[in-house]
């Protein structure tokens, strides 16, 4: 059964709030943590199931971002991601390249990351796919807290000014390779555009240089296998001692994207009062 498409505003602002679609359907199951992540941010969201956004392709340029939330896509059928990646090309390809296009800002976390990767958006769009999300190399499901080591230097403005972190993983495909046979060239063209905002300060699952996440050369497309989501308020935090009620290192991640936006939007009002 198919949930109706759910906006979520934060009425605490008077003024019109970045608005994300945040993708579900098809096994996607953490589209409702997600949409509240930007809530509790200071932003709004609307949960869109994809056959929904399939009926209307065009509405998603109503919006000021894209969600791909983390879960079992098609039961991680033909591997991670890959049959919601399929039905997106198929059927939303040229929408969602004109929706990057237009610079706005896109997240895949875990199954998202991987629908990402597969779709050619990371780590190089409208190049050769250079990188993919493959099973742990010790072959098994990770349910666990990973300490997240963040680089300052990275381009992506969804990390930006954020601490080393901890969050939880959830998955058994991912860990990221590189081209076969290629790696180090891809590595280093990464490592030079600033395209890897996280790593993991421990090898948990073989990914190629600890690498957890990884956006596009803008800093706007960012795909992740940690769960940022689900460490909004302390009340998730694996040490019980904080105040529940308290902010969790991931809403951070919301929060910058949030500002960013807020903050371009200001820009062209004023290059529009002054044009």
């Amino acid at each position: 059964m198919e949930k109706q498409s759910l906006p979520l505003t934060n009425t605490l602002y008077k003024n019109s709030l970045p608005k994300f679609l945040v993708l579900a359907g098809d096994g996607v199951n953490c589209e409702s943590e997600t949409a509240a992540a930007f809530l509790h941010a200071g932003g709004a969201a609307e949960i869109v199931h994809i056959n929904r956004l399939l009926e209307n392709p065009q509405q998603l340029s109503g919006y000021d971002g894209l969600a791909l939330p983390g879960g079992f896509s098609f039961g991680d059928e033909l591997g991670s991601g890959q049959l919601l990646a399929l039905k997106i090309r198929a059927q939303l390809g040229d929408i969602f390249r004109d929706f990057t296009a237009r610079k706005k800002p896109v997240i895949g976390i875990c199954n998202g990351f991987q629908v990402l990767v597969r779709l050619g958006l990371l780590p190089f769009p409208d190049a050769p796919r250079a990188a993919a999300l493959a099973v742990n190399n010790h072959g098994e499901f990770m349910n666990k807290w990973a300490d997240l080591k963040t680089d300052s230097s990275s381009v992506c403005l969804w990390t930006k000014n954020m601490e080393d972190i901890s969050l939880p993983v959830r998955h058994k495909e991912g860990r990221i390779v590189l081209t076969p046979g290629a790696e180090k060239d891809v590595y280093k063209m990464l490592v030079k555009n600033g395209q890897i905002p996280l790593r993991y300060t421990s090898d948990i699952n073989g990914s190629y240089e600890r690498i957890a996440a990884l956006c596009d050369p803008s800093g706007l497309i960012l795909g992740m296998m940690p769960h940022p989501e689900a460490f909004v308020f302390q009340a998730t935090n694996k040490q019980r001692h904080h105040n529940p009620l308290e902010k969790g290192a991931g809403l951070q991640l919301f929060e910058n994207i949030l500002r960013y936006l807020k903050g371009a939007e200001s820009d062209r009002e004023g290059l529009q009062r002054h044009g």
